[in-house]
């Protein structure tokens, strides 16, 4: 399927007034980035750029979207031809998925013609806002579990195709399974899921309902125990299944009371290895006061795929250099606005370590060339680690990475940082983003 027309309307009547300006043909670099993390918040992750890449290569005109905005009246024979021929034949660079990222830095970068530039604007942002804002919050979820097993379960609390998205970002971050299964068919993403309260309410009892289960789905099963008396319900999920039961879910009550009454009791009937998984309007925060409860697992839902009060990353796109002319040097060019300042020109971006090898700052390094030249001479002899790589060449997707591998960058990533940035209490962000000035000192990459 096309993905030409999720995009805004401005950005093709933009390109009919640059196709009559001359300026669709400039060569032009655009940048996304944010200028803040959400409040409090430490760190991004970034994730959707496998995605972005996808919908690049389904991005055409077909009849039928030449047709629809024909029959707009808004546009000229001219830029419908240059749809109709579109195919998008630029560079990106971008940040790898599961790398942390923090404001002013390049997360991803396009060189194109102004023309194929403009037209990517949405549905890049459409992508990386959504996707990085469930990673963010579900590596802060992952990170105060403490080892202990989270599903992402969000399908019923999002439109059903962001739901498969959200599941891909929350198993990059470390989230052990999803409950929807095109996820798991698209991704490769384990799946996992038992039975919902209306099986156990369909049935003239509990024990008959965990009889039916069990004789389904096998001892190791995980049954759920909250639709009347939880006490009762783990009984009879036992005496059903023997001390070999996989788990018992509580989706409801006072978690922390409930799950050490639960460990009590199924240790007191045999059922040691039994696990408990929790469930029910989880965030990071309730997880992180669960850090002492007898809890083995969490299904998390609402607000995973919300982005625990973050929904988006607030990621914007914004065009830093254009060639004006001038034998196809690229220009720096910057937004002054109050509050929405650009930094003009085009950056590579580079993560510099301590002895230790902690990450001490992000540095941005101004380039004319597509690439970056090499290692920038101020940074000397320090550990330095690129944070741009190229994902689409000349609009072929070059970077194919395995979401495992992704999984493990996310977990490399974070260990870079000082423990405190993974702590879920408010604070400034982890590294500062850093630049040159145009005297040669290193400043932060706050314009204004």
């Amino acid at each position: 399927m096309t993905t030409s027309l999720f995009t805004d309307l401005y950005e093709l009547t933009m390109l009919e007034a640059s196709l009559q300006s001359g300026v669709a043909s400039r060569m032009s670099s655009f940048e996304v980035f944010t200028r803040s993390l959400p409040p409090g918040r430490r760190y991004g992750v970034v994730a959707g750029v496998g995605r972005v890449t996808e919908a690049i290569a389904d991005f055409n005109f077909g009849s039928e979207e030449i047709e629809y905005l024909e029959s707009s009246g808004r546009f000229t024979k001219e830029t419908l031809k240059y749809l109709s021929n579109f195919r998008f034949t630029g560079d990106i660079w971008s940040y790898e998925e599961g790398d942390v990222y923090f404001p002013f830095s390049p997360i991803m970068r396009v060189d194109a013609p102004f023309g194929q530039a403009i037209l990517l604007e949405t549905v890049i942002l459409s992508i990386m806002n959504f996707d990085s804002a469930v990673a963010g919050a579900g590596s802060r979820m992952v990170s105060v579990a403490g080892g202990r097993r989270l599903v992402e379960m969000g399908s019923r609390r999002t439109h059903e195709q962001a739901a498969v998205s959200a599941a891909r970002a929350a198993y990059i971050v470390g989230f052990s399974a999803t409950s929807n299964l095109r996820a798991g068919q698209q991704y490769a993403i384990p799946t996992t899921g038992t039975v919902a309260h209306a099986f156990m309410l369909a049935h003239d009892d509990e024990k008959s309902a965990f009889a039916a289960q069990i004789r389904a789905q096998g001892a190791d099963t995980t049954v759920l125990v909250d639709t009347y008396n939880i006490e009762d319900a783990i009984r009879d999920a036992v005496s059903v299944a023997g001390t070999s039961l996989g788990a018992v879910r509580i989706d409801s009550g006072d978690p922390q009371s409930e799950s050490r009454k639960a460990r009590k009791l199924l240790d007191s009937l045999g059922a040691t290895k039994t696990q408990i998984v929790i469930s029910g309007d989880l965030d990071e925060y309730s997880i992180e006061q669960l850090a002492h409860s007898p809890i083995d697992g969490f299904g998390v839902g609402t607000r995973l795929v919300t982005g625990s009060g973050a929904p988006t990353a607030n990621f914007v796109y914004k065009l830093v250099a254009i060639d004006k002319g001038l034998g196809r040097i690229l220009e720096p060019v910057a937004k002054t606005s109050a509050a929405k300042e650009t930094l003009g020109g085009r950056k590579f971006a580079w993560r510099v370590f301590d002895s230790d090898n902690k990450a001490v700052m992000d540095f941005l390094e101004l380039t004319d060339s597509v690439a970056t030249a090499g290692r920038p001479s101020i940074l000397g002899t320090q550990k330095i680690r690129p944070l741009l790589k190229t994902v689409v060449r000349h609009g072929e997707p070059v970077l194919k990475t395995r979401l495992d591998d992704m999984r493990a960058l996310h977990l490399d990533s974070l260990g870079e940082l000082d423990d405190s940035a993974k702590e879920i209490s408010a604070g400034n962000p982890a590294l500062d983003t850093l630049l040159l000035d145009s005297n040669g000192n290193l400043v932060r990459a706050f314009a204004g």
